[in-house]
């Protein structure tokens, strides 16, 4: 049978038959199968995606949040649009930059979550990802109440 490569990277299909290869390795009765490990190897050619690093599930929850940079004391308000126990989304309109590390309140009903927090994504108009780097130890309990009471589903 003949090969047809599909592009680069030595990536190619067997024609007629029902096998995928890839540089060797074989996957019987498998078809549109991607094999990331060239993609992950790379080494700094890209960054990744706050996506690829992310560790926790993330959950949909509305809770004011303001925030204060560390290093300039700007300071902004917004509200999260999901949140886990590694980090959050908050919409706001004056976003941080990228890398800025900033003091987190969060604040749901008579509750309050306090965090120093980096930011790691931005969306102009849209708002920030936020990463948990140290929430105050008196806080945790809150916040793992939220993402317990989140999974159940109330």
């Amino acid at each position: 049978m003949r090969q047809r490569p599909l592009g680069r990277r030595g990536f190619s299909v067997k024609l007629k038959g029902s096998k995928i290869r890839n540089r060797g390795r074989r996957s019987a009765g498998v078809k549109n199968v991607i094999f990331m490990d060239e993609h992950v190897k790379k080494g700094g050619s890209r960054s990744l995606f706050v996506r690829d690093r992310r560790y926790a599930i993330r959950y949909p929850l509305a809770a004011d949040a303001t925030f204060i940079d560390l290093e300039t004391g700007v300071s902004a308000e917004g509200v999260t649009s999901d949140i886990s126990m590694g980090g959050c989304f908050v919409c706001t309109s004056k976003p941080l930059p990228t890398g800025c590390r900033s003091r987190l309140t969060l604040r749901r009903k008579d509750q309050v979550v306090q965090a120093l927090a980096a930011v790691r994504i931005v969306k102009p108009r849209v708002g920030m990802g936020v990463e948990f780097l140290d929430v105050e130890e008196k806080h945790q309990p809150t916040l793992e109440r939220w993402i317990e009471q989140l999974r159940r589903g109330y």
